[in-house]
């Protein structure tokens, strides 16, 4: 069994972080199992999902901001939590893990699909879509899971009181609505959905990061693809943590000689899934052939409309569009470059760093990745 954490246990390992009455308070916290009810209130930001928003339902995300104080002692409770866990995840879960990022997964990604076809075989893979995936999380089977993984009484008593009887508002600029009780997101929120979603494991290749799982299935010459019974795996898996596979969002592609000769469509949910020759994951456009024209396209034409931006800033003399360039524009080139840019034309990678040459200002900086001719 796993020693519970002693009364000072916070005092310990963070006194110095802290004020003693506040570092009093962590304790009583820990100590009692209990959340004060005013930490697990939270202000909900809609956030625009799409450009030009039109549907509440559809366009606009809650981003659910909590109080300072209990995001401090969010932080301490998951980092201990992960200390105990993270050598029990699943290998192909890389989100809310420490040394691990979309980087991980989707260079891991990328070397099995151009491994298998580099080999004369065939991938076929499915990107999995939960419906509405944080809001159906079922607290009973969430706290199962926690004990699961053997979690010191204490904190798991904690975590019972964390997650009930949370209240969340929403806030557009300085006007509130009413206070509702539901299940309101924080930063433990991402930790506890990979803990409820490990057991999400098919018998084919599984990358996760939180609730994106994406199935890859190795179809050899003259094989017979099964990625249908890994599907209804994942589908029977997620029905025994209550959570709700959406097919009709659910998508394909499949990559290799097999897409000349195409396999049935596969069912999902009673809903076809549909079968897609570029997919966004994880933030970048994967193409069936493997190639980065559609990636390229996309941030080349996203950069230059933010380099409006910079030249209005250059004509109102502000002496910050440097920084504006480093915190807005740089990151939609570089974002996630070790997985796409060694695959680059000489034109295509001549295309991307054009865009950072057109900023107007001295003196041009290169990108800090490597071209491959």
């Amino acid at each position: 069994m796993h020693k519970a954490p002693g009364p000072d246990w916070i005092l310990r390992d963070f006194c110095s972080q802290l004020s003693a009455p506040l570092c009093a308070i962590f304790n009583a916290s820990i100590r009692e199992g209990i959340v004060p009810a005013r930490w697990k209130e939270a202000n909900a930001i809609p956030a625009p999902k799409a450009h030009l928003p039109q549907m509440i339902e559809t366009d606009l995300r809650p981003i659910s901001l909590t109080g300072t104080f209990s995001k401090l002692l969010e932080s301490f409770v998951g980092t201990w939590i992960l200390d105990r866990i993270k050598d029990k995840l699943g290998v192909h879960q890389y989100a809310a893990l420490k040394g691990r990022s979309t980087t991980h997964a989707l260079l891991d990604i990328m070397h099995h699909w151009h491994k298998v076809v580099d080999e004369g075989q065939s991938v076929r893979v499915v990107f999995i879509d939960f419906a509405k995936a944080f809001d159906h999380v079922d607290h009973n089977m969430l706290v199962a899971k926690l004990m699961e993984f053997g979690l010191p009484d204490v904190i798991v008593r904690w975590m019972c009181s964390f997650l009930r009887h949370r209240r969340q508002r929403v806030k557009i600029g300085d006007v509130m609505s009413d206070w509702l009780v539901m299940d309101a997101g924080s930063y433990l929120g991402p930790l506890t959905f990979i803990t409820l979603i490990d057991s999400l494991r098919a018998s084919c290749m599984t990358h996760k990061f939180v609730d994106d799982i994406t199935l890859s299935e190795i179809v050899a010459k003259s094989d017979t693809s099964c990625m249908q019974v890994c599907c209804d795996e994942v589908v029977q898996q997620s029905e025994e943590v209550r959570m709700n596979v959406n097919g009709r969002k659910t998508k394909e592609m499949l990559i290799g000689p097999t897409a000349e000769d195409p396999p049935p469509h596969l069912l999902l949910c009673d809903a076809t899934v549909d079968r897609v020759t570029a997919f966004k994951l994880l933030g970048i456009r994967v193409s069936s052939d493997l190639k980065w024209t559609t990636h390229v396209d996309a941030i080349v034409a996203n950069a230059a409309s933010r380099l409006h931006f910079i030249k209005q800033l250059k004509r109102a003399g502000a002496p910050i569009r440097e920084h504006f360039y480093t915190a807005i524009l740089r990151p939609v080139l570089e974002y996630v470059c070790p997985v796409w840019h060694s695959g680059l034309t000489v034109a295509q990678s001549d295309e991307v760093e054009s865009v950072q040459k057109r900023a107007p200002f001295a003196p041009y900086t290169p990108m800090p990745i490597m071209r491959l001719l």
